[in-house]
Order: C-alpha cells, then structure tokens, then sequence
C-alpha cells in the first residue's frame, strides 16, 4: 500500500512538474498565462497570435506571446532611430549512420554534436514589428 502511494506521489510531482515548467512553452500556454494581454489585442491580431503567427505593425507583447522568448535580443539603430532584433535559434542533431559513435574531424563521441542556426527573426522600432523573416536551415 505504502509503495503504491508513493508511485501515485511521485507521477503527481513529475506531471506537476512538467506542467509547470513547460505552461509558456507554448501559445496557448503564454496565452493561458497571461490572459489580459490576450485580450489587450485587436480581434486580428489575437487571431493570428492564436496561430502563431506575427504581421508587420504587432507589438512585442504579441509577438512574444505568439512566438515566445528569444535567444537572443540585439539592440540597433537603423536611421537614426533606436531598434531591436529578436532572434529565434534552432538546434539541431545530425543523424547517425552506423553505430553510437559519432565522427568529428578531430575526434569522436558519445554525445551526438547539435547544430545551432536561426530560423526567424523580427525586427522592432518604437515597439512595433518593422520587419521579420523565417529562415531556412542551411
């Protein structure tokens, strides 16, 4: 009985968890969390957001709530103006062909290597989009 109980405890607390630490994970997580700045968007830009996607004149509420938190934020001035850039990274794994090793040009591993690129990015002046672009991997 005690053994069951614990078992019943401890997937509550992975479930708890994981629930807790992926909720603005994804857009209807961010959105969940923060329902008033939903609600805070034109009917046609809490559509868009719903699906995940950005237009040029959003603010970054909405992108953020539609795309999430970048990787990295890089602030410019583009005519003289202040901006700033969020880029979104993607990470990726090679396949492996042939065994768990895999090969590098200078030695080999266990660990497979991850790729790093960006895969979008969007560009902001006064606080709306001016810009933004999918990338493709390479």
């Amino acid at each position: 009985m005690q053994g069951r109980v614990a078992r019943v405890a401890l997937t509550f607390a992975i479930t708890a968890g994981a629930l807790i630490f992926s909720g603005c994970g994804t857009t209807g997580g961010r959105i969940s969390q923060h329902p008033e700045m939903y609600q805070s968007l034109s009917p046609r830009d809490q559509a868009l957001v719903s699906q995940g996607q950005i237009r040029p004149g959003m603010t970054m509420d909405a992108v953020w709530l539609a795309w999430g938190t970048p990787d990295q934020k890089i602030p410019d001035n583009m005519d003289g103006r202040p901006t700033e850039t969020w880029v979104y990274l993607r990470y990726e794994t090679p396949p492996s062909y042939g065994g768990p090793y895999y090969y590098g040009p200078f030695d080999w591993s266990y660990i497979p290597p991850k790729f790093v690129h960006p895969s979008r990015g969007v560009t902001f002046a006064n606080g709306r989009v001016v810009f933004f672009r999918y990338l493709t991997p390479p």
